[in-house]
Parts: structure tokens; C-alpha cells; sequence
């Protein structure tokens, strides 16, 4: 499954600096990688994704925000993951998607289920 991301998050630069690479290899980092979905929790439709960088490990932020936006693409110690709706949130903000990760609607309403694997595809 690929995944188009708009990579503008709020913390691509401390991400950036976290890791050691500019914000354009994180993005490159972050797209190269294969993501598979370990577990899902957190909110309906959050997929904790591993992939296979370990550049891309970084820690949470050290002060939750109190509002994430839907859509929001994450890193977080290992993981990666898409806000499925607006909430709370401590990850640290990468950019954001247009793909529904939850739709009551779809069978199954999850779009992203354990043992999946994603691909971040870049867009402008």
C-alpha cells in the first residue's frame, strides 16, 4: 500500500536535527523505508508502523500537543503512524496525507491492519 504524504511537518527540522540528516533525507529516509503495521491502538485506525531505517528513530517530543491534526504522518522511537483523527499527540510531526485511515464506512474501516506494509510516497 503507498501512502502520498505532503512533507511539511512542524518538526521535520528538529527531526532533521535528531537524526543527524538535512530535512530533505529525512523525507528521502522516510520514503525509502518499508513500514509494516505491528499493532494498532492509541485512537481506531492508528497503525504503529516498524520500519527498517533506524535513522528515522527518534524520540517523542518532550511536551505533548493538544491538538494534532487528522492526517498527520509521525515519528516516534521506532514507529511511524497517521493521526486517524484530530487528537492530542506527542509524536513528532513529519507531514500530513489526504488517505483515510479510518471510514466507518469501508469494510474493513481500518486501513491500516497489523501485518500490512506501506510505503510513504512524497507529493506536492
Amino acid at each position: 500500500m503507498t501512502i502520498p504524504v505532503h512533507y511539511d511537518g512542524q518538526d521535520l527540522d528538529d527531526i532533521a536535527g535528531l537524526t543527524g540528516l538535512s530535512p530533505r533525507e529525512v523525507v528521502r529516509a522516510h520514503t525509502a523505508a518499508t513500514w509494516t503495521v505491528a499493532f494498532c491502538g492509541f485512537a481506531p485506525g492508528f497503525g504503529y508502523m516498524v520500519g527498517d531505517d533506524p535513522r528515522l528513530n527518534v524520540p517523542r517530543r518532550g511536551e505533548a500537543r493538544t491538538r494534532v491534526p487528522k492526517g498527520s504522518v509521525a515519528l516516534a522511537g521506532e514507529f511511524t503512524g497517521v493521526y486517524p483523527r484530530s487528537s492530542p499527540g506527542g509524536w513528532q510531526l513529519l507531514g500530513r496525507t489526504d488517505a483515510v485511515v479510518w471510514d466507518l464506512e469501508r469494510d474493513p474501516p481500518g486501513l491500516l491492519r497489523p501485518g500490512v506494509r506501506v510505503r510513504f510516497e512524497e507529493v506536492s
